[in-house]
């Protein structure tokens, strides 16, 4: 595996392990969808019950 592959696996277990532990503050849903916005900022929307939140 080259390092670029390497660094891309690594990217993805952290996303995979950011998702794993994300969970709406309203509803306490796991069902979470990372927004991104324009300014290349990001925030968070439930897909259970609709809350946002950054």
């Amino acid at each position: 595996m080259s390092a670029s592959s390497s660094e891309e696996a690594d990217d993805l277990l952290a996303t995979a392990e950011v998702r794993a532990r994300l969970s709406c503050p309203s509803c306490g849903s796991a069902h979470v969808a990372q927004v991104l916005g324009d300014n290349g900022g990001g925030s968070y929307v439930c897909t259970a019950c609709g809350h946002s939140w950054s």
